[in-house]
């Protein structure tokens, strides 16, 4: 890829499983220095052990100083070229008995853990006039779904900071994009699967199958086609890729 060496350093939120953890692994196989951050130690520890990352660090994306402190403690080894801020959580409910608390608890994860990610490193990009920030976001923050308003409304908000902040920082040598995956096949569709199953009386295969018809392509994606779409976002070839939400959803937006 472009442009990617180990003289780079990526930290991506959320990056001991699922789509982070393959967004790990694709840039570390490119040649970047990964350092992944998440909540679960013995989770980070393994995705370093297995060679997908280089690096750990611990933090809960909703803590503000919690991040700044990780983030710290990653810069303090190399400076940070890249954030993947990828760290989320879904919760589904009907709006009616959506409260207060769900709708923080989405916008506290989903939405201000990219806010307080973005924070921490920005200072140092636009010192050395350089960085690529990429949000994984999701389809729900470029259209609407039943039951899942407060997941959609907080995936909107940060497809409205990325567009924002691009503008803002268009003159800086720093991009900021998102990428928008549709329902990819990993541990947090499970849950939604198993949530199908259990209110519908469905089988596994219905339920994956109820999800996958949204996919004009009749399938879930996969989450290294989503990590490929952020490899290229984080290349030389991408300077001009900026303020975008690239929808990896076989054609559904």
């Amino acid at each position: 890829m472009s442009g990617l060496s180990l003289s780079q350093h990526a930290v991506v939120t959320g990056g001991g499983r699922g789509i982070g953890r393959e967004i790990a692994s694709a840039l570390t196989r490119a040649g970047v220095t990964v350092t992944v951050l998440g909540r679960n130690r013995a989770i980070l520890d393994e995705t370093v052990a297995a060679g997908a990352a280089h690096f750990a660090v611990v933090a809960d994306v909703a803590d503000q100083a919690a991040v700044a402190a990780a983030i710290a403690e990653a810069a303090a080894r190399q400076p940070v070229d890249i954030l993947i801020a990828n760290a989320g959580a879904a919760e589904s409910a009907p709006f009616g008995k959506s409260d207060a608390a769900l709708f923080r608890r989405m916008m506290d994860v989903n939405f201000m853990g990219v806010v307080h990610a973005v924070q921490a490193v920005l200072p140092s990009m636009r010192d050395r006039r350089h960085g690529r920030i990429v949000a994984v976001a999701s389809t729900a923050g470029l259209k609407g779904y039943a039951y899942v308003s407060a997941y959609s409304a907080a995936k909107h908000a940060v497809v409205g900071l990325v567009r924002s902040l691009a503008l803002e920082l268009a003159t800086t040598g720093v991009t900021v994009n998102a990428v928008c995956p549709g329902f990819t096949d990993t541990d947090l569709l499970a849950g939604s699967i198993d949530n199908i199953m259990k209110k519908t009386g469905r089988s596994r295969e219905q339920a994956v199958a109820e999800l996958a018809k949204h996919n004009p392509q009749g399938r879930l994606i996969t989450p290294a086609e989503v990590a490929d779409a952020v490899l290229w976002l984080c290349g030389d070839g991408a300077g001009a890729i900026t303020g975008q939400a690239i929808a990896v959803a076989g054609g559904e937006v």
